[in-house]
């Protein structure tokens, strides 16, 4: 078993009347344990600015992040113990959110669209499809949620 951190920081700017009306600044930050701090807000899809900060991470692009890192961590050991060399990886990922049939709101699809580059042999098409779904199938993150994953190479 391990354990896993994280401290939110969030302070209050504004006054109390603005508090009680909603408008106060939702920019907080996330504190990790080996010293990194991000700068997080409300998604200004949901909070309009200017009180949610745009250039902050929002919970919801986390999520996709999230989902995207720990599955390209999977693909390059398994890439790498197959014998394949990758020289770069990048993914656009998306994550859609909408209302789900019981109103409530949920990122209920993300798709993954990781561009590889090989460097040496490059496997062929079965071998990429294979180390994608083993990848897709190890991933602790897309073992954990509910979250419609989609793998587009």
């Amino acid at each position: 078993m391990s354990t896993y951190t994280a401290t939110v920081r969030w302070n209050c700017r504004e006054s109390r009347e603005g508090f009680a009306k909603g408008q106060y600044s939702r920019a907080h930050e996330w504190s990790f344990d080996g010293g990194t701090i991000v700068p997080a807000s409300a998604s200004p899809h949901i909070v309009p600015v200017p009180w949610s900060n745009a250039a902050a991470v929002d919970p919801e692009e986390a999520f996709v992040a999230a989902l995207s890192s720990c599955h390209m961590l999977f693909f390059l050991d398994f890439a790498r113990r197959a014998g394949f060399v990758v020289e770069n990886y990048v993914d656009e990922a998306e994550g859609i959110m909408e209302e789900r049939p019981d109103g409530n709101m949920a990122m209920t699809s993300v798709t993954l669209r990781p561009h590889v580059n090989w460097g040496g042999d490059r496997p062929d098409e079965a071998a990429i499809a294979e180390l994608h779904h083993r990848a897709h199938e190890a991933c602790f993150i897309a073992n954990s949620v509910t979250t419609k994953v989609t793998v587009q190479y």
